[in-house]
């Protein structure tokens, strides 16, 4: 176990992070997306089931398939963003358990079973929106900025990206190298007392 990180690292990933509506006009190359998932996917989830799926929504084309479920405030900083990512789940992600958590291949099978479908719903819903954390924290920990939102029209982005069915969308993330002249000052906080309890 290594020690604490540097007062730097934690200004990069917290303290002075934040969360960008509009960016620099500069390309997020491919490489430096794939770099954040192969940092984001270390990150912990129950029984190592990895339900997070992401589609990165780049091109001029791919933005217009997006633009009809986005709600109003987030259209146009969307529309303008190099990137944005597609936060998903898969609804079938026991179909990977065997290879993920080989120790106890058989664990997926509990997923499937009738009278599980609440309990498998949320392990999903909980697991992948926990990869979703880390997933901001990659982008942010290798040099991006990010603008994470549910604004948007969860069915229709369904339709029209996942009409299988297989994946479902959980949040959308702007990406990019954000433009630090137009952010507002940081809202407030919750202090530890009005928060927290040690028992």
């Amino acid at each position: 176990m290594s020690g604490p990180i540097g007062e730097g690292a934690l200004d990069v990933l917290f303290r002075k992070a934040r969360t960008y509506s509009k960016f620099q006009d500069r390309e997020v190359r491919d490489d430096v997306l794939r770099k954040v998932w192969d940092i984001a996917v270390l990150g912990s989830t129950s029984a190592n089931t990895l339900p997070m799926r992401i589609v990165f929504v780049k091109t001029r084309e791919a933005k217009e398939r997006l633009k009809p479920a986005l709600f109003p405030g987030n259209l146009e900083k969307t529309m303008a963003a190099p990137v944005t990512a597609i936060i998903a789940m898969d609804i079938q992600f026991h179909e990977f358990v065997p290879r993920l958590f080989p120790h106890n291949p058989q664990f997926g099978e509990l997923f499937k079973q009738p009278g599980k479908e609440e309990f498998t719903k949320s392990h999903i819903m909980r697991n992948a929106s926990l990869q979703g954390g880390y997933f901001i924290l990659a982008a942010r920990a290798i040099g991006l900025d990010v603008g994470p939102m549910s604004g948007f029209d969860n069915a229709k982005v369904d339709a029209e990206f996942f009409p299988d069915g297989r994946w479902k969308s959980n949040f959308l993330c702007n990406l990019g190298y954000g433009d630090s002249a137009t952010l507002n000052p940081r809202l407030p906080r919750l202090s530890f007392e009005e928060a927290c309890r040690i028992v």
